[in-house]
């Protein structure tokens, strides 16, 4: 006989779970005992929000579930963060609940929550387990729902007294993969939809990839003569050194590869769902009349022909595509097509000069040209990230953890559980003075657990984003867009790790050697000009243009 929580901690080991995330409660105190008595590590975090993205980011380090263990009421709340950010960006994750003791159901109880009505839309799968002899079952199922298809989060809720009660339940097995097969036919056939194709752009992304999969899209591209564009935040699906790599279609797109994607006459889609980001809002490309043929490579089914309809249709990985694709003895062709793109992608690479001490171009341009190829970069949302992803190339699949959801906070949380899963390598996080102090907090668990990443937060003293629009929208009118921060290099010293700040662009390099020697997690502050925008205009010249607009 065992209780509910060694039943659970049973099931997760033989799942082949090797670490989770939590911030303990009550409600769940006979699973925290059933982890203690299996040895699998739990990462004690400091708050559920960033527990929740570090649990993300190790789905997508990993490929196999992150494991999330939240209490209920106000934990589960703020980790919706987290699931919100696994959902849109297709990662597996599951999260455990604790709940509220079954015979006090449906009488707002204490931190009483119906996580069916709140998550049915929210996740993937959501299921409260009632029995403890089922629980097996349950998270059996969970794995399966997390890992088939599109994958995603799964909520499982756990009332507390199904937890600890004793059951002789045995152990199950893992579910195998369902994994979709493509045929020699379909694979035929996307072949000669690109061979015939004058004007051909390969658009990568979507989750289920491998550095494998990474090196097969650079050898088909480059042997084929096809461009690729990759979606937003999925620039190491590729090796962006190739000359077939094209850039990405992101927020703040290079205007030329949008061009691009509208004057294509054929788009594989390899793995995307292809959405409003990549096409500008659904601008560059019209569900209505998308004027261009449509090869959709995609694991799960229900997400090929959802907004675009398709010539063909190809319901499997993305990665065992191009394992069959680039075993194919490619067709003569000009090369032009390919050329043209890599050399708009570079001619955008060409850094445009901000104002101020610190150029965070040069910057970017500096992390890009000295870190190793195999180093992570972080980040969340905010103005800073456009110079990352127009800046860095990235080399390797499995170096870039950021949210596709645009959520702020996402950086460091990230950044912990990609310095946990790979200790002594080098993890570095961006993040805005808005975007960090949202998780910030996770500095001590940092430290507690041995993580070490270097954190460059580019403090502008503003929400950089929301001011560039506002300025646009309403010039000379700020209203919630600034900031009064902390010494971000002191705090960071305050929390046990260490502390920069940089004043001049000439002395970030030094800089950030005493960070990556000091063998702790770092912070480097970067104080740049408020006026700073990733376009390389200044917030000034964007208001006096907005006021010529409207004639003041």
């Amino acid at each position: 006989m065992r209780h509910g929580g060694e039943i659970l901690a049973n099931a997760l080991a033989a799942h082949g779970v090797g670490r989770v995330f939590s911030v303990p409660g009550e409600s769940f105190l006979a699973a925290l005992d059933g982890l203690y008595e299996i040895g699998i590590p739990n990462t004690v975090c400091r708050q559920e929000g960033g527990a929740a993205m570090m649990a993300e980011a190790w789905g997508k380090l990993t490929g196999q579930p992150g494991v999330l263990f939240v209490t209920r009421g106000p934990g589960v709340s703020n980790a919706c963060a987290g699931l919100h950010v696994a959902m849109q960006d297709s990662t597996p994750m599951i999260a455990f609940v604790g709940q509220i003791s079954r015979g006090h159901r449906d009488r707002e109880a204490f931190q009483e929550v119906d996580y069916r009505s709140v998550f049915g839309s929210f996740v993937k799968w959501v299921a409260e387990v009632d029995q403890t002899e089922r629980l097996p079952e349950y998270i059996n199922r969970a794995f399966h729902m997390a890992m088939s298809g599109r994958p995603g989060p799964v909520v499982l809720a756990l009332p507390e007294d199904m937890l600890s009660a004793l059951s002789d339940a045995p152990d199950l097995a893992p579910t195998a993969p369902a994994i979709a097969g493509v045929s020699d036919a379909q694979v035929s056939a996307l072949a000669g939809m690109i061979a015939a194709a004058e004007r051909p752009l390969i658009v990568a992304g979507g989750p289920g990839w491998s550095e494998q999969a990474a090196a097969d899209l650079k050898d088909f591209a480059e042997s084929w003569g096809l461009p690729v564009a990759v979606t937003f935040r999925r620039q190491g699906h590729m090796d962006n050194r190739s000359p077939a790599y094209a850039g990405d279609l992101a927020v703040g797109m290079n205007p030329q590869l949008g061009a691009r994607l509208q004057s294509a006459d054929l788009l594989v889609l390899l793995g995307t769902r292809f959405g409003d980001i990549p096409t500008g809002g659904y601008e560059l490309i019209d569900p209505a009349a998308p004027g261009v043929a449509i090869a959709h490579i995609h694991p799960s089914p229900d997400e090929i022909g959802r907004v675009y309809r398709t010539d063909l249709a190809i319901p499997a990985r993305a990665a065992d595509v191009l394992a069959a694709l680039v075993r194919l003895t490619p067709p003569p062709r000009d090369l032009e097509w390919q050329a043209t793109a890599r050399a708009e992608y570079e001619t955008w690479q060409q850094p445009k000069e901000t104002p101020g001490a610190v150029k965070l171009e040069q910057v970017i341009g500096w992390l890009s040209a000295n870190l190793p190829d195999d180093a992570v970069l972080t980040n969340g949302a905010g103005n800073y990230a456009a110079f990352l992803h127009r800046y860095f190339r990235f080399k390797h699949y499995g170096t870039q953890l950021a949210p596709t959801s645009g959520s702020m906070g996402y950086g460091f949380p990230a950044a912990i559980a990609a310095s946990l899963a790979s200790p002594g390598s080098c993890v570095v996080c961006l993040a805005g003075d808005g975007c960090f102090q949202m998780t910030l907090n996770e500095m001590s668990t940092a430290v507690q657990h041995g993580a070490t990443p270097i954190v460059v937060v580019v403090n502008n003293g503003r929400y950089g984003t929301i001011r560039m629009h506002q300025e646009n929208h309403y010039p000379g009118r700020v209203s919630g867009t600034d900031l009064v921060n902390p010494d971000f290099a002191a705090l960071a010293r305050a929390y046990g790790g260490h502390g920069e700040t940089v004043v001049a662009t000439a002395d970030f390099p030094v800089a950030f050697a005493r960070a990556r020697d000091s063998g702790k997690p770092a912070v480097i502050e970067l104080q740049v000009d408020p006026d700073t925008l990733s376009t390389g205009q200044s917030l000034s010249g964007t208001r006096a243009a907005a006021l010529a607009r409207l004639g003041r």
